[in-house]
């Protein structure tokens, strides 16, 4: 019974994100703030915080893939769809990983999170740079630096929702007494 709880609650919270990344993007377009933020990322990685691993796993692969298909952002040629979905599966799943190890810290399993997927996105945008005949070096680096504001929005926004959500005893949180609870100093 346990167990179901915490599926049904891992799936709820999931499909929030997930909804939450189809649709934030949209909203950055539409005040022209446009793809630097990294909008469909923000939601998948404060998931990974969420959820269990493998559903934020899951989630941070599928949204992408499921915003390109319902959205046409990202494309899927050029191929930014698989690239952010990668990056996103990368993103949650460092996340959730090693928040549950290093519980209450929250700086260094973000930190872990945001730099490996980057490191994601720019070793695949230059294999794939390479795959098209454009020059690696600038259309990976080139691609890192559009999305430095970003990860200053990911570094600053995580934190806080944790934080609020922590304080109020959110629902989206596991149970207070549950051990995978998020305990935030």
């Amino acid at each position: 019974m346990r167990n179901r709880r915490v599926n049904l609650r891992a799936l709820v919270v999931s499909a929030m994100m997930a909804a939450l990344a189809l649709t934030l993007p949209m909203a950055f377009h539409v005040v022209g703030l446009g793809s630097s933020f990294l909008p469909l990322l923000l939601p998948l990685l404060l998931n990974g915080f969420l959820v269990p691993m493998r559903w934020a796993v899951l989630t941070g692969a599928a949204a992408p893939l499921a915003s390109g298909v319902l959205t046409g952002m990202p494309p899927f040629y050029p191929p930014i769809a698989f690239v952010m979905s990668a990056e996103g599966a990368v993103l949650a799943g460092v996340a959730a990983g090693l928040f549950r190890v290093m519980k209450p810290r929250i700086w260094l399993p973000l930190m872990a999170a945001v730099l490996l997927g980057r490191c994601t996105m720019l070793l695949l945008t230059w294999q794939l740079a390479g795959a098209f005949g454009l020059p690696e070096a600038f259309s990976a680096l080139g691609s890192l630096v559009h999305g430095l504001p970003g990860v200053a929005l990911q570094c600053t926004v995580v934190p806080l929702v944790l934080r609020l959500l922590f304080e109020r005893h959110s629902l989206l949180l596991p149970d207070q007494h549950d051990e995978q609870a998020p305990v935030l100093q």
